[in-house]
C-alpha cells in the first residue's frame, strides 16, 4: 500500500459524504486472461478501487453501506491449491484491517448485501464497469444488463470519485514524479537507439521492458513509429529510414499505477532538415506556450485555443495557412494539422477517469464538449484547478488521406493552401508532450530530469550518443 490506512480511511469517509445514502459497490478487477483461462495478462487493480483501499490483490469488492454506518471487503480466500502454485497472501480479513475497513466477508455475502439494500428500495452505487467479467457480476447482482450498466451507473458516486482524484496531494505528485523518472530513461533510451536500420518493434519493446523493469508496466500501449501521422501509429517491424522522423508516444506507471505520459519526435539520422525544423519550431512554440499560460481559474478550452490561434498565425508564415486567423480557428481549419485535444488529466490512468465519462471528467456546465472535427477530440474544458495534472502535447501531422478529402470536398479551402499542402503528404508528423502540475500561480512540468525536446538539445542529444 502507498499510504497509510488513515488516508484511504478519509478518502472512502469523504466520499460516503458526499453520495450521502444508499450502498456503494467498488469493483477490483479480476484477472484477465489473454489466449487461455490460465495464461493472464499482468494483473492491473481497476484505479478508484486502488485509490479508496489500497490493495492489488485481484477479485476484491468494496462495499460501503452508508445508511447503516457499515464497510466491507469482500473476496475469498485463496486454497491451498492456489498457495502451492503462487504462494501464500494475506487473508481477506487482514487486506481489510490493512485498508481500515472493519468488516470482511467472503464473495458470497455480496449478493446477500445487495439484495437486502434493493428489497428496502435503497440505491445501489455503482462506477461504470469497463470489464465484461464484472458486467455479468453487476447484472446478476442488479438484473441490469451491460448494454444499461452504464447509463444506469450512479451520477452522485462518479461526481463525488472525480472530485477527489481530480485534485492530486503532494504525495500524489511525488508518485507521478517516478513514473516520470522511468518515463525520462524510456524516452532517451529511445533517442539513444535511434538510427537508420534498427526497427521500430526493437525501440519500443526495449523502452517497454524499462517500463516493467523500474515500475508496474507502460501506462499505454507504446506508440512508435516512422508514420508520426497517424495518432496512434504501433510499431512495426519495418527498420528505421535516413531523413525521416520517428514520433514515440510512451509513459510508464509505478509499482502503484501512477502514470507518466511523453511524446518526442526525433530526426532519425540525427539532425532535422529545414522543413523538419520548421514544424518543429511551430510545435516547440506551442508546447511553451501552455507553459506560460495555464494557470487555475483559465479554462482549458481557451488554453486550447490559444495554441491553435498560434499555429495557424506559424502556419500562415510558411504558406500553408491563410486568412484570418480568428476566423480559421473559429471554422476549425487548423484541425487539418491539429486533428486532437490539447491534452487530458493524468493521475492513476493516462487517461484519468476516462472510463467514468469523459463528459463528467472533463466538462461541466460551463463548458460542453465541441462536435466540430479536431475540437470533438477535446478531453477537457473546464477551468484549472490547483493540483490537476495536465499533459500539454501539440503536434502537427500531415494526414494524406484527410488532406484528400478536404481538398476534394473545398473543407476550409479559403483558408489552407491545398496546393503546398500537397508537397506535404510525405512529411509524417511531430508532437511534443510533457506532463504539467497546475501550480497556485501557473504551472510546472513534472519530472527532475528533462527529456531534450528543444532544437538545439536534440540534435546536440543525437551527436552525443553517436560519437
Amino acid at each position: 500500500m502507498l499510504f497509510d490506512k488513515e488516508t484511504y480511511m478519509a478518502r472512502r469517509d469523504r466520499l460516503q459524504r458526499q453520495v450521502k445514502e444508499g450502498l456503494i459497490l467498488l469493483f477490483g478487477n479480476n484477472d484477465a486472461p489473454s489466449n487461455y483461462p490460465a495464461n493472464a495478462y499482468k494483473y492491473r487493480q481497476d484505479s478508484s478501487f486502488l485509490y479508496f483501499y489500497g490493495q492489488h490483490r485481484e477479485g476484491l469488492v468494496g462495499v460501503i453501506d452508508i445508511d447503516n454506518h457499515k464497510e466491507y471487503l469482500i473476496g475469498n480466500d485463496i486454497d491451498i491449491e492456489d498457495i502451492v502454485w503462487f504462494g501464500g497472501v494475506d487473508s481477506v480479513a487482514d487486506l481489510a484491517a490493512q485498508s481500515g475497513v472493519e468488516h470482511s466477508a467472503p464473495m458470497s455475502r455480496l449478493e446477500e448485501l445487495v439484495r437486502k439494500a434493493r428489497s428496502q428500495g435503497r440505491k445501489i452505487h455503482f462506477l461504470p464497469p469497463y470489464r465484461h467479467d464484472l458486467m455479468i457480476q453487476l447484472m446478476d447482482l442488479t438484473g441490469i444488463h451491460p448494454s444499461r450498466q452504464r447509463e444506469e451507473a450512479s451520477l452522485e458516486l462518479i461526481m463525488a470519485v472525480i472530485e477527489q482524484r481530480a485534485v492530486k496531494t503532494p504525495a500524489e505528485i511525488e508518485e507521478i514524479e517516478r513514473a516520470c523518472a522511468i518515463g525520462h530513461e524510456m524516452h532517451t533510451t529511445a533517442m539513444r537507439l535511434c538510427r537508420p536500420g534498427v526497427s521500430e518493434q526493437y525501440i519500443a519493446g526495449t523502452i517497454s521492458g524499462i517500463a516493467s523493469a523500474k515500475g508496474c508496466m507502460t501506462s499505454f500501449p507504446t506508440i512508435l513509429s516512422m508514420h508520426g501521422e497517424i495518432m496512434h501509429g504501433y510499431p512495426s517491424t519495418r527498420p528505421l529510414e535516413d531523413g525521416r522522423l520517428m514520433l514515440c508516444d510512451a509513459g510508464a506507471e509505478t509499482n502503484e499505477n501512477y502514470c507518466s505520459d511523453n511524446t518526442r519526435t526525433t530526426p532519425i539520422n540525427g539532425r532535422f532538415t529545414s522543413r523538419q525544423r520548421d514544424i518543429y519550431s511551430i510545435v516547440e512554440a506551442c508546447h511553451d506556450h501552455v507553459l506560460d499560460i495555464a494557470r487555475p481559474g483559465i479554462k482549458w478550452w481557451d488554453v486550447h485555443m490559444s495554441v491553435a490561434r498560434l499555429m495557424t498565425d506559424r502556419l500562415k508564415e510558411l504558406g500553408l495557412m491563410r486568412g484570418d486567423t480568428e476566423e480559421a480557428v473559429r471554422n476549425g481549419a487548423h484541425a487539418m494539422f491539429f486533428p486532437h485535444g490539447l491534452g487530458h488529466m493524468m493521475g492513476m490512468d493516462v487517461h484519468d477517469m476516462e472510463g467514468l465519462g469523459q463528459q463528467y471528467v472533463g466538462f461541466d456546465d460551463e463548458v460542453q464538449p465541441s462536435t466540430q472535427f479536431g475540437t470533438n477530440c477535446l478531453r477537457c474544458g473546464r477551468r484549472l484547478q490547483e493540483g490537476w495534472v495536465m499533459t500539454d502535447e501539440p503536434g502537427i501531422y500531415f494526414i494524406p488521406a484527410l488532406i484528400d478529402e478536404w481538398k476534394s470536398k473545398g473543407i476550409n479551402k479559403d483558408f489552407i493552401n491545398f496546393d503546398l499542402l500537397e508537397t506535404y503528404k510525405d512529411f509524417g508528423g511531430i508532437r511534443i508532450e510533457d506532463d504539467i502540475l497546475i501550480t497556485a500561480n501557473g504551472c510546472r512540468m513534472l519530472g527532475h530530469e528533462r527529456i531534450p525536446y528543444h532544437i538545439e538539445d536534440v540534435e546536440e542529444f543525437m551527436a552525443q550518443r553517436t560519437n
